[in-house]
């Protein structure tokens, strides 16, 4: 695996969600400014975590395909169902 290429594909994925550019969310009292959550990812030599999910191999199907939609320049499918708005 070439993780710089991963590091650079999450980056611009990052930067598609909005990475650093406050949203607006309406309280009962008015509203104020708030960052999006971060999805942890932590990629290791032989497998990820991602957010605090159990240990994922690289050898794993779900693994590679994960790594496949952020190669390809996509937010992992598998987020889908955690986020069907989108990230």
């Amino acid at each position: 695996l070439d993780f710089d290429l991963i590091l650079e594909k999450v980056k611009d994925l990052n930067v598609l969600a909005g990475e650093g550019i406050s949203q607006i969310e309406h309280t009962p009292r008015g509203a104020r400014l708030r960052q999006p959550e971060p999805l942890p990812l932590t990629l290791y030599q032989n497998g990820i975590v991602m957010f605090d999910g159990p240990f994922r191999p690289y050898e794993d199907p779900s693994t590679q395909q994960c790594l496949r939609d952020i190669m390809d320049g996509y937010f992992p499918s598998e987020l889908q169902m955690l986020y069907p708005e989108g990230i």
